[in-house]
């Protein structure tokens, strides 16, 4: 896979997309960025429907070719980069835990943390896609204390995905602040492609203001 194609990159910062940002510095790829302002509504705005019709952050196109939803974004770019590192190859064992992860934030993770932060009911157990959130916390936490990283030694695509996400949501209460998270939030935001992106993110958002 070639990784001299173009990229462009659709991000407001202080979003979901930061994690994105996080992973373009880790891959060291070369990456154009499309900054929207979502306070002022421009991810609403027709110019950016037309790219992408939900309305939402992350995207980045390719070669002219959309790729939406976190998990697909953190799965193409890392595979566009093989040298890198970041993602397993298809026939290495950890190939299957690293997919299993990065859609698990999306299917479980994700609705969890909603459901929390709007104080609402999960769905019955049965019709419920993380069943409880005790129980999905849980399964990650166990994870997690095999660490230092998601799949063991090696740092992935996964763990820019997942230091992001618990950042933040640590930060809001959302997630307790145990200490197997705690210190799994501070190996990966001590990576100084993290702290690039975090500073990259932070001016995007002072000239905003």
């Amino acid at each position: 896979m070639k990784s001299s194609r173009k990229i462009t990159f659709f991000h407001s910062p202080n979003t979901r997309a930061t994690g994105v940002l996080i992973l373009l510095e880790e891959l060291g790829a070369p990456y154009e960025v499309t900054v929207l302002n979502m306070k002022a509504g421009e991810q609403r705005a027709p110019r950016y429907t037309a790219i992408n019709p939900m309305g939402k952050v992350p995207a980045v196109t390719c070669d002219g070719e959309l790729v939406t939803e976190q998990p697909a974004i953190y799965i193409y770019l890392a595979d566009l980069f093989p040298q890198t590192g970041l993602a397993p190859a298809i026939d290495d064992s950890l190939r299957g835990p690293y997919l299993r992860w990065l859609v698990f934030y999306g299917s479980s993770f994700e609705p969890a943390i909603i459901d929390k932060s709007q104080k609402r009911e999960p769905a019955p157990r049965g019709m419920s896609p993380y069943g409880d959130f005790d129980t999905m916390l849980g399964t990650l936490t166990q994870q997690l204390a095999q660490g230092p990283y998601l799949l063991g030694a090696q740092f992935t695509a996964a763990d820019v995905l997942w230091g992001t996400a618990l950042t933040w949501t640590t930060k809001f209460g959302l997630v307790p602040m145990l200490p197997v998270i705690q210190s799994y939030i501070e190996r990966v935001n001590a990576r100084p492609a993290v702290i690039r992106g975090r500073a990259k993110d932070a001016e995007l958002a002072a000239a905003q203001i």
